[in-house]
């Protein structure tokens, strides 16, 4: 089980049984499916109200998107290569190939525009992810492209994704979650080659 870095962050994660009203709630989501509860949701257990209020936004934007899974998946990944957050690509490796994205998609986002495994519509959904992460928001011109390919309620949702990713990998970092040097899969190889 990942632990968070010492070095990093003095905050302790709850203990996954804790009896509290909106950590019963939320845990028992994961409990229920047959996961553990990970790492990062039970450093957040610390302030219940803010994990309440995180998973009221991750988990929707996670199930109930009309953009395809896959596009957004591969958009979390670029967003954890560009954020350097290896706990946050380790994780979505496994979604983002259940999704559809392949490992060859996977090994080309260091290049992506030079890549011939994306779209036009990846393309434009990848530039405007660079743009959020590197330049803190999306150019009107950004915009004008993914309109091309998706509707404005599609370009929100991978907006926002994208945007909420960025907060993701900024927690993670913040409280010292990193990704588990000995688990299994090429995940971390791949990683470790896009961010030399």
């Amino acid at each position: 089980m990942t632990q968070p870095s010492r070095d990093v962050s003095p905050i302790e994660p709850v203990d996954a049984d804790i009896d509290h009203p909106v950590l019963n709630r939320v845990f028992d989501g994961f409990r229920d499916r047959g996961r553990e509860v990970p790492l990062l949701y039970r450093m957040l257990g610390n302030a219940p109200a803010m994990l309440d209020a995180w998973v009221q936004m991750a988990w929707p934007l996670r199930s109930e998107p009309e953009t395809d899974r896959g596009l957004r998946e591969l958009l979390i990944m670029r967003t954890a290569l560009l954020t350097r957050s290896s706990f946050e690509w380790q994780a979505h490796w496994p979604a983002a190939v259940r999704a559809g994205v392949t490992e060859a998609q996977l090994e080309a986002l260091g290049d992506w525009e030079g890549s011939p495994e994306f779209s036009a519509a990846e393309r434009a959904a990848l530039a405007c992810a660079g743009e959020i992460v590197l330049d803190g928001g999306a150019s009107p011109g950004s915009i004008g492209r993914l309109r091309e390919f998706f509707s404005a309620g599609e370009c929100i949702e991978l907006i926002l994704t994208t945007s909420f990713y960025v907060c993701v990998a900024r927690t993670l970092q913040s409280l010292g979650i990193e990704a588990d040097p000995e688990a299994a899969g090429d995940a971390l190889a791949v990683y470790s080659r896009l961010t030399r």
